[in-house]
């Protein structure tokens, strides 16, 4: 007789892991899309109204920044050549960093690969074992994730609770290096950050303050600078990172600071110095979306002018949307299984929005995530507000 064949245990526990997150609606697939960059897109053939893109000022399709990217191709090639810091600092990287230093009014500023690349790579070269880290609970997990490679003791206070962020930090020595660090915009809520209070606390306690603004460049201040420029505390914070894949419609991501900063995190950042420079296009698009962006406002106001109506038909309707006041709006359903069923049926009926599950929301939290933009006309938002209105009745989310 010949015994059966078995798994490497390797392959049987990740097998295992795999049919364990199917058994409890976590597991996630690749979709194909087609024009997700505009207000209507196609799944599996489908046209759906589009509330699941970050491309809020719509910036993602427009023919500037196509053009922008084409005569970067002309001029300097299609790919990257190395790292910065070997042959890859092509002169489209300096435009393009003295056109953020210029938007952001900031001392020096560099570009980065990705949001994850930078906030993974600025909090574990500024940060090590014997430091501290004071992260709100509902902070990105690229937040979380280089907080974890610092090896510094990593602190989570509760979302937007200042006493218990302070309670902690009075019980840190003087002498230990402090960063407090926080989402301007919360990527799952929609969301501020107290950002005033922030300010007080890190000056209180001799600590550093990061604020990311994934979600709030291009969208906040009066040039679109984002949220910490929105309250006039650009300044009082000391690393300020963001990209230019949300509001900007690009790729990438900044960090603007102190010269000196910048200067550390070019010679310290591994993620930048062993990363390959990105392709001339991106930068020719960065270089353009910074500067269609301050010189566009109407497309700010258009954007706020429609998160506004879309949160106030859902709230009325009586969905909790988690206290958005952003372009972000989700609503909470709870279990898993109803969430994945909710997004299912408003594919079916025409609108592409996801449902977002634990790890990535707290358990027990699932919710549709929905995101306005620039392009969106008020009357399909009304049309998604009652298709969401009856499904949200027939099963139960809302009275």
């Amino acid at each position: 007789m010949h015994s059966e064949k078995r798994l490497p245990c390797w392959e049987e526990k990740i097998k295992k892991e795999l049919a364990h997150l199917e058994e409890i609606s976590q597991k996630r697939e690749l979709v194909s899309t087609v024009c997700a960059e505009q207000p209507w897109l196609t799944i599996n053939g489908c046209r759906m109204l589009n509330l699941a893109s970050n491309n809020y000022l719509g910036y993602a399709g427009d023919e500037r920044l196509k053009k922008a990217m084409v005569d970067a191709v002309h001029t300097y090639g299609a790919g990257a050549t190395a790292s910065r810091l070997i042959v890859g600092n092509h002169p489209l990287y300096e435009q393009a960093e003295q056109a953020l230093v210029n938007w952001k009014k900031a001392e020096a500023g560099l570009i980065i690969n990705s949001g994850y690349n930078a906030n993974l790579g600025i909090i574990s070269t500024l940060l090590s074992r014997n430091d501290i880290i004071y992260s709100d609970k509902l902070n990105h997990a690229s937040i979380v994730d280089g907080a974890l490679l610092s090896r510094a003791k990593h602190i989570r206070y509760r979302h937007n609770d200042l006493d218990h962020l302070e309670a902690f930090l009075k019980k840190s020595p003087i002498e230990a290096r402090k960063l407090i660090v926080t989402d301007t915009v919360f990527s799952m809520d929609g969301d501020f950050a107290f950002l005033d209070d922030l300010v007080r606390l890190k000056e209180r306690y001799n600590a550093m303050l990061m604020t990311d603004e994934a979600h709030g460049s291009g969208i906040y201040g009066k040039h679109g600078e984002g949220y910490a420029g929105h309250l006039h505390l650009q300044n009082k914070i000391d690393i300020q990172m963001g990209t230019f894949s949300k509001a900007l419609g690009s790729f990438g991501a900044y960090v603007v600071g102190k010269k000196w900063l910048i200067d550390y995190l070019k010679n310290r950042m591994r993620g930048f110095i062993y990363s390959t420079a990105l392709p001339p296009a991106i930068l020719g698009a960065i270089k353009t979306a910074i500067e269609l962006v301050q010189q566009e406002p109407e497309r700010r106001s258009l954007l706020q002018k429609h998160s506004e109506h879309f949160r106030e038909e859902l709230t009325n309707y009586g969905f909790n949307i988690c206290g958005s006041r952003s372009q972000i709006v989700p609503i909470v359903i709870g279990e898993n299984e109803k969430a994945m069923e909710f997004a299912a049926r408003l594919q079916k009926e025409g609108i592409a929005a996801i449902a977002v599950r634990p790890p990535t929301v707290p358990e027990n939290e699932a919710r549709i995530r929905f995101t306005v933009t620039a392009l969106h006309d008020k009357k399909d938002l009304d049309w998604a507000v009652q298709k969401v209105s009856i499904i949200g009745k027939e099963m139960s989310v809302v009275e």
